[in-house]
């Protein structure tokens, strides 16, 4: 079972307000979320918007905000939601959700019903519509970012990922001798003192995947001194090699294109920010304030 799109809460919003009772907008959305989707997962009910709000509440709001522009409730107080005569009678009713879309759009001025429709049969919320903008631009971006990781000098995309694991809080690295190292590109020290070291392998392919050999020659270049390896590469690995990895008496991390390109957006290595967008929302802490 999914989160609810916006649109989707329209009813539970409807028969929460049933009795005709003034009720919180913040406790709308908390007794929603008890009554209707409470049986969703913990994970699903922790996910966020990317401006960090809880997604389940971001669309219960926007339902609630959407059958307010439509006449299907009011505030009659600030802060407060109550169902209005036309909501009564689609609840009593029992409109089916399309129907209701349908409803909603009528009581728009003309100019803003494309827009409107276009955003309920997409099902999708402004939040929404702005969070796929996102991911998308970040989609394209880490495509991109993989593109160029495979054309750099080798040498140079060794010294990437010390830049990385440097940038993710691992000590002071040390880069090995570019011939003869013994398939060992780099070391890092796990604690500032360097008493915990974790060997580094970087393997840049374009397209062929790392095999169960390079792991096998991986571990056995790494020296006494330490049990942790990390082996990364711009492609990815083949099922021996996983094995060979996961079964290994050392601790060998594998880090394929994919998730190399996501540590990299993260930590800010080989991108840079852009743009900055303001997005703003009502203070409802602003307008149920006593003094005002």
């Amino acid at each position: 079972m999914d989160l609810p799109k916006f649109n989707e809460t329209f009813l539970p919003i409807l028969e929460i307000l049933s009795d005709g009772s003034i009720i919180k907008g913040r406790d709308l959305i908390r007794l929603v979320e008890e009554k209707f989707y409470s049986n969703l997962s913990q994970e699903l009910l922790e996910e966020k918007t990317k401006s960090g709000d809880r997604l389940i509440e971001n669309r219960i709001a926007w339902g609630k905000s959407y059958l307010k522009k439509g006449g299907l409730v009011h505030y009659p107080q600030r802060g407060y939601v109550q169902i209005t005569d036309k909501g009564k009678s689609a609840k009593s009713e029992n409109i089916s959700l399309t129907d209701i879309q349908s409803n909603v759009i009528t009581f728009f001025k003309p100019e803003d019903e494309a827009r409107l429709n276009k955003n309920i049969k997409s099902d999708a919320s402004p939040q929404d519509l702005i969070d796929s903008g996102f991911e998308q631009i970040e989609r394209e971006v880490k495509n991109e970012l993989l593109s160029k990781l495979k054309e750099v000098d080798p040498y140079a995309f060794e010294k990437i990922i010390l830049i990385l694991l440097n940038k993710m809080g691992y000590g002071d690295f040390i880069e090995t001798a570019k011939s003869g190292d013994g398939g060992i590109d780099g070391i890092i020290n796990e604690d500032q003192l360097g008493l915990e070291k974790i060997y580094i392998q970087a393997k840049r392919y374009s397209e062929n995947k790392v095999r169960e050999t390079d792991i096998r020659n991986f571990i056995g270049a790494m020296s006494g001194d330490t049990r942790k390896g990390i082996f990364v590469t711009t492609s990815g690995f083949d099922e021996k090699a996983k094995i060979k990895a996961r079964d290994a008496h050392h601790t060998i991390i594998l880090i394929d294109g994919a998730k190399l390109v996501d540590l990299m957006h993260k930590y800010n290595v080989g991108v840079q920010t852009k743009n900055y967008y303001e997005v703003k929302a009502i203070d409802n802490d602003f307008f149920d304030a006593e003094e005002i």
